[in-house]
């Protein structure tokens, strides 16, 4: 069964987000980082050399990944992380840390239809968080908005998802009702699971400006070649955002579809093996293992 788990792509500050999300929420640890290597050869952005290339890491208790990439893409409200809390205290402990040099988007109130205050932040990286007192133990969950020219598109969305990553399913819908027009009908809130792991999905309207961007992917870690080889096809819709593994799907979501070996591959103490392995890499759209298993050889 593949894994799959939330990327969050960093513009050089991977280790000190990481650090503050950590003090934001209880049972959470860094698990592992893995560097860009400063040598031998040089890589395409020298200035990543030493840089986290990928780290895994747990907040309540949920995994997620991040990387250092560079000011290419920044995040947006479109993929935020919904936190459950179980206790006020738990709730202020990780308001006050992450709106620090952040913004609010919805001040933490009480709002109509909801049981317990809400609130929703990004913080000063610029990553959206969505947090609950709910009652129920502390939790993130990965959030989809659609909106734009995806508003109204997040059940087929789910719908999609849930016929390529089994075990799934989605687990209820909430619907806007006539009061809002432009709303009605579409999903307000919905949860749903994506290889066992839950999710979130709502329909957010079709006046804003922002969307998905590669900023946050999911990483799905294929047991076989033949996995990514079933997975590709079926994700992929934008061939020009195919590389290296990741891909954008209809939705314009992006997804990093790659085999579970490859993490040991890059992880290997001999550099000159991580190079070839690299090098290799850069050269590919889907990633196909025994390639990249020859490079490893030498």
């Amino acid at each position: 069964m593949p894994d799959i788990t939330p990327f969050l792509w960093f513009n050089n500050c991977a280790e000190e987000a990481i650090a503050l999300y950590q003090r934001a929420f209880k049972d959470s640890r860094l698990i592992h980082i893995q560097r860009y290597p400063a040598e031998p050869a040089p890589l395409p952005h020298p200035e990543q050399a030493g840089r986290v290339l990928t780290a895994v890491f747990e907040l309540a208790g949920s995994r997620l990944m991040a990387l250092d990439g560079g000011p290419t893409f920044a995040f947006t409200p479109a993929v935020s992380l919904f936190v459950e809390c179980a206790t006020p205290a738990e709730l202020e402990q990780a308001w006050e840390t992450l709106v620090a040099g952040g913004s609010v988007l919805m001040p933490l109130l009480e709002y109509p239809g909801l049981s317990g205050a809400f609130g929703w932040l990004a913080d000063r990286y610029g990553l959206s968080w969505q947090l609950h007192l709910s009652g129920q133990p502390q939790q993130v969950t990965p959030c989809l908005t659609f909106v734009a020219g995806q508003h109204g598109r997040a059940e087929a969305a789910m719908h999609f998802y849930s016929g390529l990553l089994a075990p799934a399913g989605i687990d209820a819908i909430a619907r806007y009702d006539d009061s809002q027009p432009a709303l009605a009908g579409t999903v307000q809130m919905a949860r749903f699971r994506l290889a066992g792991r839950p999710f979130m999905a709502l329909d957010g309207g079709p006046d804003h400006a922002f969307g998905f961007t590669e900023a946050v992917s999911l990483h799905v870690a294929c047991a076989t070649q033949a996995e990514v080889d079933a997975l590709w096809p079926q994700l992929s819709a934008e061939p020009a955002a195919e590389q290296c593994g990741w891909l954008k799907d209809r939705f314009g979501l992006s997804w990093q579809i790659v085999p579970q070996r490859l993490a040991q591959l890059l992880d290997d103490p001999d550099p000159q093996r991580v190079q070839r392995v690299t090098q290799a890499l850069l050269q590919m759209k889907k990633i196909d293992l025994a390639t990249l298993e020859q490079a490893h050889a030498g």
